[in-house]
């Protein structure tokens, strides 16, 4: 095969990764290689992040060669088939860390007192909790669905997965802004952890495509069924 030139944003841990699958293309097709990370023409830098503790590198190829995995139809499917199962494995972590910013909420506002009570005695603190609750257990119902559905290769999975994507992206930023704003001030620290889950969903919002291209995608697949 023509050796890879080109190059990769955001690729996620290539710093620590022994070999790097790389999608190209060859003409009208698409190319599946797997490629040494050390190999002579492959550069592998740093990029900045806005969650630092998941690290992304700019990958850059020139003149690589590569082995051959799968072209045309098979690497397409095979393509789609990773990015379904990674998307589910990203929203079942984004449901996780959701859990995390409400438990670790309901128990500031159960202590944090003001006026001489626990401002958790405020209804509207309470009703973020709640509007908290709702976003982090439909986003389970919808993780649990897609990965049953995937997991089972149902016709659906594929809009599943989306639904999945597009719900909790949108509810994980939605949880932490009211993680945060109960929080008050003390939410804006480094000292507090909350700000690592904040920005853990941020970037997870953009990754294997933010909610506004998922929906896009549901439409687009809905029409083809």
């Amino acid at each position: 095969m023509k050796a890879i030139d080109g190059k990769k944003l955001f690729v996620p841990d290539a710093g620590v990764a022994d070999f790097l699958i790389v999608a190209a293309r060859m003409g009208a097709d698409l190319v599946l290689s797997m490629v040494d990370a050390k190999a002579r023409g492959v550069c592998i830098k740093p990029a900045p992040a806005i969650d630092g503790t998941r690290k992304l590198y700019e990958v850059t190829f020139n003149g690589v060669e590569g082995e051959l995995l799968a072209r045309g139809a098979p690497a397409e499917s095979a393509l789609s088939q990773a990015l379904d199962v990674a998307t589910v494995a990203l929203v079942a972590e984004m449901v996780g860390a959701m859990q995390k910013v409400l438990d670790t909420t309901v128990e500031y506002v159960k202590t944090r007192k003001q006026f001489g009570k626990p401002i958790g005695q405020f209804q509207a603190v309470q009703m973020h909790c709640a509007d908290m609750l709702v976003l982090t257990e439909s986003s389970r119902s919808a993780a649990y669905y897609a990965a049953y559905a995937v997991q089972n290769k149902l016709p659906e999975a594929r809009v599943a997965v989306s639904i999945a994507k597009a719900y909790s992206s949108d509810a994980y930023r939605e949880v932490g802004n009211k993680g945060i704003q109960c929080h008050g001030g003390m939410g804006f620290t480094w000292e507090n952890g909350l700000h690592l889950y904040y920005r853990r969903g941020k970037a997870s919002e953009q990754a294997f495509g933010d909610a506004t291209y998922h929906r896009e995608r549901i439409a687009r697949l809905v029409i083809d069924l």
